[in-house]
């Protein structure tokens, strides 16, 4: 007979004790632990169990999966896959997590919406809203009258073993849990959102999806660090970890794959929220790029890689005279340690004069860059706003080193080529000078 033991489990990471803890020794959170039953089932004799034989990799026959598409071209790129065979693998899990209001659910159900239009049978789970509230905001994206003919099915539960029968009797081509922290089983003691109850949930609909060749998506909360809620073994055991990251009053949202099994995880997928949902950004270079006919000062456009694709942004600064005794340091799209090794370089190498001046800096459509290649644009933005000239338009593509040194970028050629393509015929980068110095007084006219 299996003795059962007790365990203390820490609700933020998932950290097993035999005791209880005020804090995490862990996560450091305190009072997060709680009390979980565990079974200690006794291992059975070798003599019992089935013996599996490995087999030789030469001999195991290999399939081809043929993926479904989503019907988004940018969710698909995210997803990854070959040339027409992009999307969705069957019998992959996939986490899609993101902050409160930031559109999961909107971009689901427009996924939802699309593969049922396409014939294709889908199953909603959610546990958060009813029936009636799920079909509200389907009738924003899409007309009362077309919801009808659509092999769609809602199911408003929180019990996961209800919703996997009902899928399994149904036998959808997706299934869509929203959210798993809101799943519960009774075959388990403790609240929804628990430890226990998110890995039986997530081992459940893995089981479900590898064993019927069904993808399954699982939207996921955050934390307030914006990480997936729950135990780092929910991302370990999905296949695919989405994150839809965005600015909620410009309305630009980005996907990106932490993790995928399946394809790359560098790809991201740029979409706007609309009043009728999320909507691909076919033009992102006129969208990150400020139209206007270049004379103002203190603004620079660079390329940033965003996996495989190049993208034009403009960095816009402002540079005023302070009052303070510690002059603001204000950086929008980018971060503010870089921005300050920045300013010291341009003081020291470039004679810029920025020590008793405020400086603010922003990324046009509120992306959020993190590569180096944008070093030279913002030096250059500075340097235009505090001289007051224009860069006319101006491309800078390079890494400022700390000697002032300018540095190459990894796809030089491939990001010229983009600018050059939406017409911009002077970038600035390695090639044209060796130090910061010699560019600004060059380029600062």
């Amino acid at each position: 007979m299996a003795k059962t033991t007790t365990l203390f489990v820490c609700n933020e990471c998932g950290y097993e004790s035999g005791k209880w803890y005020g804090k995490c020794p862990e996560c450091g959170a305190w009072n997060s632990f709680t009390q979980v039953a565990q079974a200690d089932v006794k291992a059975t004799r070798s003599s019992s169990r089935t013996v599996i034989a490995p087999q030789n990799i030469g001999k195991i026959q290999s399939v081809a999966e043929k993926r479904t598409s989503t019907g988004y071209a940018e969710f698909d790129r995210v997803l990854g896959g070959r040339e027409d065979n992009v999307g969705m693998v069957p019998g992959a899990v996939m986490l899609l997590s993101g902050d409160p209001g930031v559109g999961k659910s909107t971009i689901m159900l427009q996924l939802a919406l699309h593969l049922a239009t396409l014939g294709k049978t889908v199953v909603y789970v959610t546990g958060e809203e009813s029936e009636s509230q799920v079909k509200m905001r389907a009738e924003r994206i899409t007309s009362a009258k077309a919801l009808g003919a659509l092999p769609l099915f809602i199911l408003a539960t929180t019990d996961i073993d209800a919703a996997i029968e009902s899928a399994t009797q149904v036998n959808p081509d997706l299934v869509i849990i929203d959210s798993v922290q809101t799943m519960v089983s009774q075959e388990l003691t403790g609240f929804a959102g628990s430890i226990p109850q998110i890995r039986y949930t997530t081992s459940r609909l893995v089981s479900f999806a590898k064993g019927k060749n069904i993808p399954v998506y699982l939207i996921g909360h955050v934390t307030k660090e914006g990480m997936v809620a729950g135990p780092m073994m929910l991302s370990h055991m999905v296949d695919t970890v989405l994150y839809l990251e965005g600015e909620l009053l410009t309305g630009t949202r980005i996907l990106r794959a932490f993790k995928n099994r399946f394809g790359d995880t560098s790809e991201v997928g740029i979409f706007l929220m609309e009043e009728n949902g999320l909507v691909e950004l076919s033009d992102a270079a006129s969208f990150f790029v400020d139209k206007k006919d270049g004379t103002v000062p203190g603004s620079c456009i660079t390329v940033v890689m965003e996996g495989s694709r190049p993208l034009l942004v403009e960095i816009q600064a402002l540079v005023v005279p302070s009052n303070l005794a510690y002059p603001r340091r204000v950086a929008n799209g980018i971060a503010e340690k870089r921005l300050e090794l920045l300013l010291a370089v341009l003081q020291k190498h470039a004679r810029v004069p920025v020590d008793r001046m405020d400086i603010f800096v922003n990324v046009v459509g509120g992306l959020k860059i993190q590569e180096p290649a944008v070093d030279l644009a913002v030096c250059l933005a500075i340097a235009s706003s505090h001289r007051g000239k224009s860069l006319k338009s101006t491309v800078a593509i390079a890494e400022v080193g700390l000697l002032g040194e300018i540095k190459h970028v990894v796809n030089l050629e491939k990001r010229i080529k983009e600018a050059q393509k939406f017409g911009f015929k002077r970038v600035v980068s390695a090639k044209d000078g060796q130090f910061l110095n010699s560019i600004v007084q060059k380029n600062i006219i």
